[in-house]
């Protein structure tokens, strides 16, 4: 047997879970020593119906195999990482259920640079996916990896964010890191095709399950410990109490991450989540710099520093620019048209014409229940 077949075959094995897996290789060094060992010898290590499944190869080895040799194949960019592979992230192993493989399709020097996790809603406000597209940039320009889920909303943000800022300072060492859910040949959603397309060539798209695995419920949880443990950090942008983004923000509090998070409208339901960890002792921040600094990134601290400095004097007319009268009286939190009325005196007709001109020049955004929201970079 070949060691990625050893490998795989260690995988699949019913019963033999990453912790199990990891004490039988620290016993018997590869998974070829394993599957050649005496059933005396993993007596000592594990039950009778676990060594009956390592002495039995799994009814799906020969096509999983077939289907990662072909997905290797394809291209030389795509590459199979085992816990012996040097290349495999180091950051990883501080979790007690590293994967046995990893599924990598993309730029590998990414695993090895400093990285910020990015996370929040499925269905967050216009000014949410301002912020983490704003602050991804932010990180990618100064040489810092944003890591997310690809998932919708904040993520699919994040990912947009970190690639702009990649293209403006392509030699900062920034870009980013979508772990996925499915394995590394399936995209969800399908409506991520394109941004996964433009990551595998100018990022890193990572995966532990085999080529082929659809998108499934339970995978999308174990993703997240991935999410959180490549990061120094997690960046919360916006979560509803019952989150899947507080999933991972738990998670980088059990591996001694450090966990943020981005304050927003007590309206808001997507601001409860942030709110909730920063009562429970996540920084509070409000800017990129907030998360570099409390992340003791100093580089990149000074990088981007420089970076604002140089781009507020060039943007220092257009602040002093007087504010359209309509944009004053929304201020920053959601509001309905009654009170815009009582705010400015326009009736409804009036209002409801300057809010379609805003609107139409991206300035405001039309949120369920007829509220409005001003959109961050007005």
């Amino acid at each position: 047997m070949d060691e990625l077949g050893a490998w795989l075959r260690l995988l699949l094995s019913p019963r033999v879970g990453p912790l199990l897996a990891r004490r039988l290789l620290a016993a018997f060094g590869s998974p070829q020593a394993i599957f050649a060992a005496t059933p005396s010898a993993l007596a000592t290590l594990v039950s009778a119906r676990e060594a009956a499944n390592l002495g039995t190869p799994p009814p799906d080895l020969s096509v999983v195999l077939e289907r990662t040799a072909a997905w290797l194949a394809e291209s030389p960019r795509h590459h199979v990482l085992s816990l012996a592979d040097p290349r495999y992230p180091v950051a990883l192993l501080d979790l007690a259920d590293p994967p046995i493989l990893l599924f990598a399709q993309g730029d590998l020097t990414l695993l090895q640079r400093p990285a910020v996790a990015v996370v929040g809603s499925r269905h967050p406000t216009p000014q949410g996916a301002d912020h983490a597209q704003a602050f991804s940039a932010a990180f990618s320009e100064v040489g810092v990896v944003v890591v997310s889920g690809l998932a919708r909303g904040i993520d699919g943000a994040a990912h947009v964010g970190a690639l702009e800022g990649q293209a403006r300072q392509p030699r900062a060492g920034g870009g980013t890191i979508a772990v996925v859910g499915t394995g590394p040949d399936v995209v969800y959603p399908k409506a991520h095709a394109g941004l996964a397309a433009r990551i595998a060539e100018h990022g890193l798209l990572l995966s532990e399950f085999v080529p082929g695995t659809p998108p499934l419920a339970a995978h999308f949880p174990k993703r997240n410990r991935l999410v959180a443990a490549l990061s120094r950090g997690t960046l919360v942008v916006e979560a509803a109490v019952q989150s899947g983004s507080l999933i991972t923000a738990r998670l980088a509090t059990e591996l001694g991450r450090e966990v943020l998070a981005i304050p927003g409208s007590i309206h808001a339901p997507q601001a409860r989540g942030c709110h909730a960890l920063i009562k429970q002792g996540a920084r509070l921040v409000e800017t990129a710099q907030d998360v570099l600094e409390e992340l003791q990134l100093q580089r990149p601290v000074q990088l981007l520093a420089d970076l604002v400095q140089a781009r507020g004097a060039a943007t220092a007319d257009e602040a002093d620019a007087p504010v359209d009268p309509l944009l004053a009286a929304m201020g920053h939190d959601p509001v309905s048209q009654e009170a815009l009325c009582a705010r400015t005196g326009w009736g409804p007709a009036e209002l409801g014409a300057r809010l379609l001109e805003l609107e139409l020049d991206g300035h405001v955004a039309r949120l369920p229940g007829q509220l409005f929201q001003r959109v961050a970079r007005a």
